[in-house]
């Protein structure tokens, strides 16, 4: 293994993470003697995160070495890591499954990993992701391979699945350590708000477990000193909830309106606490609004795709102006921070000996669930790759409703590698959110329809998919 990494980031213009990639290598004592390699197919885009990162370089006097291309095939030789992040018109077809969906009764308020919108975005990244994993296998054979693409688990799995000699996990940036348990620990006044990591004493009087699906994770056991932290986080939610009303912010965005409400039943009926409450809502039926009573607060709202894609154009420009130099390089410093798949890969290559909430195979973690199921769990990590902290069964209830999204992903996943109309439809209908075969039937053809020019020619082909003998 060579002294230094060589990373490459493969949709460097990303909304989360191209900003952060770049502050972290060169920041970090372990990564900043490597080399970066940015890739985006928009040449504008390409230029302007490639003035930045010389920007930082130069600011930081790091000593990193920086390439960038509009073809990933001319800086992929000799990859150490290949990170995924790429995306193309995100927001528009979110909102086009959204409101394709909201005609046949189906509430999404994020439509990227669940529901129809998880669903057909998998057919549009599915086939992209293998596409740069087959370059990945002949060009850097013996890279991790990490994606940061929704929906996570799908690409996950279809990593696992049908590239299986390429090393890879996926990743969420929501359960970041050591952010994640460290803002329920702040929370409850059992260590100090200016904390930026856990101390020793504390861990050792810590029992913290979180597992599940991605983005439909659940706090299992929360402990400290030998006292169940769950009821104090209960009552925790019942204050939110509170000035949430006291507030009356009917503003919200579709992810986080009313979310304590939601998250205060959800942990009433189950027990545990659903810690991406943001997503979780729309990942069971309780919230839609379909039933005979009135749901309480509201059903969910559908994902704002306009307010989504001002948010996003607003960050470009703030990173336009950082390249250029219209704002100073020292504020990018000073509001930028690690992410996710960075920190991992420091971790990884400096044998740091952290501990990280990653996208795997279970392995024995949730221990009456299969071991290929692919959940989110605490993991060691080294170059070997992740290894999940044991952490006993799921709960009765939740374990159904996992399996349920384990099995909607997976027929996913083979659907949009076989491009198989019989298999995708499978998909929906075993998607907690459809219940009806005839809708399903309808909102396929249109969402096909609607999205035709992202696909693969392959959906558009007459019988595409039908693997009855006569076709």
């Amino acid at each position: 293994m060579r002294a230094d990494p060589k990373i490459v980031v493969i949709g460097a213009g990303s909304f989360f993470f191209g900003r952060k990639a770049i502050w972290h290598m060169v920041m970090s004592e372990v990564l900043r003697g490597g080399t970066l390699a940015l890739v985006d197919t928009d040449p504008a885009v390409l230029a302007n995160m490639m003035e930045l990162a010389r920007r930082a370089i130069d600011e930081s006097r790091a000593p990193t070495t920086l390439i960038g291309s509009t073809n990933r095939q001319e800086v992929l030789a000799d990859a150490d890591f290949v990170i995924l992040t790429f995306s193309e018109k995100n927001t528009h077809y979110r909102g086009v499954d959204c409101e394709v969906a909201r005609k046949y009764g189906i509430r999404m308020c994020s439509g990227d990993t669940i529901g129809p919108g998880g669903i057909f975005r998998s057919l549009r990244e599915v086939p992209r992701a293998l596409e740069m994993v087959r370059d990945v296998e002949k060009l850097a054979p013996e890279a991790w391979l990490i994606n940061l693409v929704n929906p996570t688990a799908v690409l996950g799995i279809a990593l696992m699945r049908y590239a299986p000699r390429v090393r890879s996990f996926a990743l969420c940036d929501g359960l970041h350590e050591p952010r994640y348990r460290l803002s329920y620990l702040k929370a409850l006044g059992i260590v100090d708000e200016t904390c930026s990591r856990i101390p020793p004493a504390v861990e050792r009087r810590l029992v913290f477990h979180t597992m599940g699906v991605n983005h439909f994770t659940w706090v299992t056991q929360f402990a400290y000193q030998g006292q169940n932290m769950l009821p104090r986080w209960r009552r925790l939610l019942d204050e939110q909830i509170t000035n949430d009303a006291t507030r009356n912010d009917n503003n919200a965005k579709s992810k986080h309106r009313n979310n304590p409400a939601y998250a205060a039943k959800l942990m009433d009926l189950f027990g545990t606490y659903p810690d991406r409450i943001a997503h979780a809502k729309e990942y069971v039926t309780f919230f839609q609004g379909t039933g005979v009573l009135p749901v309480a607060p509201e059903p969910i709202m559908v994902f704002d795709a306009p307010d989504r894609q001002v948010m996003m154009e607003d960050r470009y420009r703030e990173t336009v102006r950082y390249a250029t130099g219209e704002k100073p390089m020292a504020e990018f410093f000073q509001q930028e921070y690690a992410d996710h798949a960075t920190d991992i890969i420091e971790s990884m290559w400096g044998g740091l000996g952290k501990y990280f909430y990653i996208n795997c195979p279970n392995r024995g973690a949730v221990t009456n669930m299969a071991d290929d199921a692919f959940l989110e769990a605490r993991c060691a990590l080294d170059m070997n790759g992740p290894t999940p902290v044991r952490m006993g069964p799921m709960p009765r209830g939740l374990l159904a409703l996992q399996q349920q999204i384990l099995d909607t992903h997976e027929l996913t996943a083979e659907a949009a590698v076989a491009c198989d109309r019989d298999m995708l439809l499978r998909a929906l209908c075993t998607d907690p959110l459809v219940n009806n075969i005839e809708d399903a039937q309808s909102l396929m053809a249109d969402l096909l329809a609607a999205q035709a020019a992202h696909l693969p020619p392959q959906w558009g082909a007459k019988g595409a998919g039908r693997r009855h003998p006569e076709n």
